[in-house]
């Protein structure tokens, strides 16, 4: 049986962000071998030149590529990501291909609805119409989409990861770790500033964060801490992994948040979670269960929930446990990549896996 051809288009793979990684755990779960996946970068990073050049030469080899292509895979978040996303969109549109826009955008929300004229609204309410199927991230944002494409498009695909190996997790340590952008946005203001109150009743306090700093005035902050707030840099592979087993606490204090994959690792790798209750977050986490949920934006909320497992050894150990199983059991990304290969066959017409 001939694989099915799929287009699938997204940021570069080498590009520090969400929907890189989401798209590098596809081919390590073996997608191009259970598909014929021609995968085509669109953004890089660096300047406006460098990513204008990139995003023109993407659009070249996507149009060569497109006639032979059963499918178009579209990963697309908001802002510039949607304006880039929706040119090749209308392009597989016009040429009648079938498509899969998968929304990945924590905060497409304030795009939308702030940022943007009610004419511009319906231009984007007619360039999600074009896909044949809407792929959400959490239950949320298929409410959310649902007011601007047919609902019976949408289906909630959370991400999924790759499991490592059981281990015993030492907790007490009062370590913390953070990861992704180091910016406004995520929460690290609010993190920083409750650094001298958990400093002073616990001193053994250490926090990491990997990522790459977006705010100098925030990383400048984080230095005046010492050794206490220990920048790594951006870390993955072996490196992220030690990190993760070490640290007996995630946070992720996120004004916004579509579905975090640090967070599913954190959870993997049992880690006590302290995270904003907001976006996709509600899908993996679980108030008292999985870990403990924080109001974005709040400062003393966020110190309140560090304070509450810092101070709970047992509750972080509950709540690490608890977390694995949940992973294990709903975002294992080998089933994820089984489901996909469901969709793909239903967009299709063929309703069967490949």
């Amino acid at each position: 049986m001939s694989k099915m051809k799929i287009l699938m288009i997204g940021p570069d793979r080498g590009v520090h962000g969400g929907i890189s990684g989401v798209v590098n755990n596809f081919y390590q779960a073996g997608l191009a071998e259970k598909v014929d996946l021609t995968y085509i970068g669109t953004m890089v990073e660096g300047s406006k030149f460098r990513k204008l050049l990139k995003a023109g030469a993407a659009y070249m080899r996507f149009c060569t590529k497109l006639p032979g292509s059963e499918i178009v895979h579209v990963n697309v978040a908001s802002d510039a990501s949607y304006y880039r996303k929706s040119v090749f969109i209308r392009t597989a549109h016009w040429f009648h291909k079938k498509i899969v826009i998968h929304q990945h955008g924590g905060d497409f929300e304030t795009f939308y609805e702030k940022e943007l004229s009610e004419k511009s609204r319906k231009k984007v309410n007619r360039v999600l119409d074009m896909g044949d199927v809407l792929l959400v991230l959490a239950p949320v944002w298929k409410e959310f989409f649902g007011h601007m494409v047919d609902p019976e498009k949408i289906i909630v695909f959370p991400d999924g990861i790759f499991l490592p190996e059981p281990f015993e997790k030492q907790y007490g340590q009062h370590k913390i770790l953070f990861l992704g952008r180091l910016c406004k946005e995520k929460g690290i203001r609010e993190l920083l500033g409750s650094v001298p109150s958990l400093k002073e009743k616990y001193t053994d306090l250490q926090i990491y964060l990997g990522g790459i700093w977006e705010d100098k005035e925030l990383k400048e902050t984080a230095s005046e801490y010492g050794e206490t707030v220990k920048w790594l840099g951006w870390v993955s592979g072996k490196e992220k992994q030690k990190y993760l087993a070490m640290c007996d606490v995630f946070v992720l204090p996120s004004y916004f948040e579509g579905q975090s994959l640090s967070l599913l690792e954190a959870m993997a790798s049992y880690c006590a979670v302290v995270a904003s209750e907001t976006g996709g977050i509600p899908q993996m986490v679980i108030e008292g269960e999985t870990g403990v949920f924080v109001r974005p934006k709040d400062a003393g909320s966020l110190e309140e929930g560090l304070f509450k497992v810092l101070g709970d050894e047992g509750l972080c150990k509950k709540l690490g446990e608890n977390a694995r199983k949940k992973v294990e059991a709903e975002f294992d990304m080998v089933a994820c990549v089984e489901r996909l290969l469901t969709i793909y066959g239903k967009v299709s017409g063929t309703d069967e896996k490949l």
